[in-house]
């Protein structure tokens, strides 16, 4: 089988992602013991748009956001930053136990305490990530991609709930 990559394309790479925060103690200090963190917008797939970002080439992140947050907006201009383009729908928040940007305690670990990262993705906004939210003629017909990158193959076999599909 022969690949052949798509000309003429408006973007090198694509990557559909759920955005959040990572926060990271200060001084390789343990998690339990830390009272100052360092804070990131970051995504695995952001991360992987970020090395082409840099090396010159137009990516996009495919993404949702909380409307009216001040974590939405930091992620927002994180990306700006990284030179990587963002589309995504804006989700309302719905109540204080409604939607949200997921988080991602990160311990690094030093010496014999091994790396460590704890997952807070409840009511995670990227949970309602959805193909119908975008205009895929218009981003891979129109305007063109030459690659798509999707990190989570099985994700579409999970629903919202949490529950494994069929």
């Amino acid at each position: 089988m022969k690949l052949e990559m798509k000309e003429n394309c408006a973007y090198s790479l694509v990557s559909p992602t759920s955005m959040g925060l990572r926060i990271t103690p200060l001084y390789q200090q343990p998690v339990h013991v830390s009272d100052h963190f360092f804070l990131q917008a970051t995504s695995a797939e952001s991360n992987v748009l970020t090395v082409s970002a840099a090396l010159g080439e137009r990516v996009k992140a495919l993404t949702t956001f909380v409307r009216d947050s001040p974590i939405a907006q930091l992620i927002k201009n994180d990306l700006r930053k990284r030179n990587i383009e963002f589309e995504g729908k804006e989700v309302p928040q719905g109540g204080p136990w409604g939607y949200r940007h997921q988080i991602n305690i990160a311990d690094m670990g030093y010496g014999v305490r091994g790396p460590r990262v704890t997952n807070d993705r409840a009511g995670e906004v990227g949970r309602t990530l959805s193909v119908d939210d975008f205009d895929l003629e218009r981003i891979f017909g129109k305007e063109g991609v030459r690659i798509l990158h999707h990190l989570r193959p099985d994700s579409r076999t999970v629903s919202r709930d949490g529950e494994i599909l069929p």
